[in-house]
């Protein structure tokens, strides 16, 4: 800033504006002027992040703001010679860096060098140890890619350019090897094996009976495709650690618990110190695919006893992700803002309509999608399947209220699921069927709420998507359809803490138990916060004098 104050080739005017901007810029990021880097590729992700709805501004705004204080601190770099990312390279990788003639090459190798010459290493320093931990630093410090894939793209790079050039070192780096199946092919499997996991998941495409006598629904086809890849998954395993392919002779034998217990060791141990959610997983399924073989009640025993030393491990709880949306659901002001949007989302649909009406009527349909999932959180696959005068109906005529109902057999966990609506929601359901659904129905006779092609209803991805996209835009909270479900259990208990039943009926939960284990965790935040009011109240301030 200072520069710039000093700078003869510069404006009164865009001295004026530059300076404003970077002190508006550093505000925003919540960092003293002093300590923020003058480098616009230092603070281009975190001011990209910069949503106008947090910052209680226009959108136009943080765009002047962003697009002034790119200018300045790119005039500033080139005026006085800064370094674009950081130290300037020792004069040694400085050398080997201008050697490289293909410049995709030499941007996949620049932060290996700029890691070396900033800690002071040498060219002959460089070797697989090091790039390891280049990579973890690149994990730990940035969001660029640190996996397998990138320590082979800068090994190739590197082993490339050592090919080239008579400078180089001539130490070669090891490529890690592209993932390819382990394992023996599917038809090497002896025959009784394959027959009997087709049969397996045929069964489960199936009205099916459990050893309890309880009938149990068909699986989706995506289940169905997932179970096949995890059982070949376990066949493949069971030979990598060892075990003769030709005992694996059926399915009984592949999930008994000496073959079953050191195959689950097995991905215990690729996991680490504790397992992954896809290791405790599997011990119940395999368990569930013995009961189904007809296994002898001692295995049987076995394959339990296994299932619960696994679960011992299991987190419940949210996953990370979603306790960042709680944390922003919570913030005062933020699920106001979430919540009222249909209504905005409406007046622009209804501007829109005369000269843009499909763009109107995709606006209108986000609107009540967004205003159903608010008072119901429903799961994405009955949102998308919404049929009127069927799950969306007035039981007391035209004039009343909208009830949504989903009978226990379209719901995931077989609960009847029933909410109504009040009159504000009603008509604003009401205004979308009559004035802007009939333009996204193309004609169709269809009774789904949310029309698609063919006289289909929309596509859960793209709806989703359109859902997610709209309300970042809008707010600048990233909400999927399914995270609308924790929202409401975390507004409802912030409320009326301690009320599970009340939270469980809400989301369709069959167990209480499913509700307690993801959301008692709420309490401990609603605790802090109630304790942290008691000590403000002890607090004693002075008279000021």
């Amino acid at each position: 800033m200072i520069a710039i104050e000093v700078a003869a080739d510069l404006s009164a005017s865009v001295k004026r504006h530059w300076i404003c901007s970077l002190r508006q810029i550093a505000k925003w990021l919540d960092r003293p002027v002093e300590v923020t880097p003058a480098r616009w590729t230092a603070i281009r992700l975190p001011v990209g992040l910069l949503h106008h709805a947090r910052l209680g501004v226009t959108p136009k705004t943080v765009a002047n703001h962003r697009a002034n204080a790119a200018a300045a601190l790119r005039w500033f770099g080139k005026e006085f010679n800064v370094p674009a990312r950081g130290v300037a390279l020792s004069a040694e990788w400085a050398t080997l860096r201008d050697g490289i003639g293909d410049r995709g090459r030499r941007a996949r190798l620049y932060g290996l060098m700029r890691y070396c010459s900033g800690r002071g290493l040498m060219l002959d320093a460089v070797d697989d140890t090091l790039v390891a931990d280049y990579l973890r630093y690149r994990a730990e410090t940035t969001s660029l890619a640190a996996g397998s894939a990138a320590h082979r793209s800068i090994a190739r790079a590197w082993n490339l350019s050592a090919g080239e050039n008579p400078a180089w070192p001539a130490r070669r780096l090891t490529e890690p090897p592209v993932k390819a199946q382990e394992g023996p092919a599917w038809e090497e499997f002896p025959e009784g094996l394959r027959r009997d996991i087709v049969k397996y998941l045929a069964g489960l495409g199936k009205i099916r009976k459990g050893p309890n006598g309880k009938r149990s629904r068909p699986c989706s086809p995506r289940t169905v495709k997932t179970r096949r890849a995890e059982l070949v998954a376990v066949a493949r395993m069971a030979v990598k650690i060892g075990l003769p392919i030709e005992s694996l002779k059926s399915l009984a034998a592949l999930v008994h618990p000496d073959v079953a217990a050191p195959v689950l060791d097995a991905y215990w141990e690729n996991n680490g110190a504790e397992p992954k959610v896809y290791t405790i997983d599997l011990a119940w399924k395999l368990l569930s695919v013995a009961r189904q073989t007809g296994l002898d009640q001692a295995s049987i025993e076995r394959l339990d006893d296994m299932r619960v030393s696994l679960e011992e491990h299991r987190h419940g709880g949210l996953t990370a992700k979603n306790l960042d949306l709680i944390r922003q659901v919570l913030t005062d002001g933020i699920w106001s803002e979430v919540v009222s949007l249909p209504n905005a989302l409406m007046r622009q649909a209804r501007a829109d309509q005369a000269h843009a009406p499909v763009k109107a009527a995709l606006t209108a349909q986000l609107a009540v999608a967004i205003a159903i999932l608010s008072f119901a959180p429903v799961r994405l696959t009955n949102l998308v399947s919404i049929e009127l005068g069927k799950n969306l109906i007035k039981p007391g005529g035209q004039a009343s209220p909208f009830w949504l109902v989903f009978p226990h057999y379209d719901v995931k966990n077989r609960v009847t699921i029933e909410f109504t609506f009040d009159k504000a929601l009603t008509g604003l359901i009401d205004e979308y069927i009559h004035e802007f659904r009939s333009t996204l129905a193309r004609g169709s006779n269809t009774a789904w709420l949310f029309p698609g092609v063919a006289g289909k209803p929309k596509t859960a991805n793209m709806f989703s998507t359109q859902i997610t996209e709209r309300i970042q835009k809008v707010t600048g909270v990233r909400m999927t359809v399914h995270q609308f479900r924790h929202a409401c259990a975390a507004i409802y208990l912030k409320h009326r803490p301690g009320e599970y039943e009340t939270v469980k009926r809400l989301l369709g939960h069959r167990n209480i138990q499913t509700t307690v284990n993801f959301y008692c965790g709420l309490e401990t935040t609603q605790a802090n916060e109630a304790f942290g009011k008691i000590i403000r109240e002890h607090i004693k301030f002075e008279d000021a004098a």
